[in-house]
């Protein structure tokens, strides 16, 4: 019982981590991509480090450009779709990460991790409709 009370506790500490976090989840995921990928084909660290970067940046920059430029409601939902799944990922894997010995029932395990995944999107998603109000009405 302990242990689940301690779960818990970790998972709310993990879910606030990751609310202020949430906004970094895609362009970091793009980061680690890029640079895995780049520094594969034995391109060197620096050059890696600066084409992550790039890329990253790039993928913030295009999300909000479609938010602030598009006319079509799609557009904007498939670039909300974009920011947020990878902060569902990320506040799933944070979660798992830190309770997965804590909890032995694998079904409150992966509950509570979808919870925590779920309250991260929403986190994106709250910050990044803050980005959007910044946006012209039109």
């Amino acid at each position: 019982m302990i242990l689940i009370l301690l779960a818990v506790m970790l998972t709310a500490l993990t879910c606030v981590i990751a609310w202020y976090l949430a906004t970094w989840a895609l362009p970091v995921m793009i980061f680690v991509e890029t640079f895995s990928f780049i520094h594969a084909t034995e391109a060197g660290f620096l050059l890696s480090v600066l084409a992550a970067t790039a890329m990253a940046l790039l993928s913030v920059g295009l999300v909000l450009l479609v938010l602030f430029k598009a006319k079509k409601q799609i557009l904007c939902l498939l670039a909300r779709a974009v920011f947020v799944i990878p902060a569902m990922i990320a506040g799933y894997a944070v979660v798992h990460g830190v309770t997965h010995d804590a909890i032995d029932s694998a079904i409150a395990l992966k509950l509570l991790c979808g919870t925590a995944g779920l309250i991260t999107g929403i986190a994106a998603l709250i910050n990044l409709n803050g980005f959007g109000e910044l946006a012209p009405q039109g």
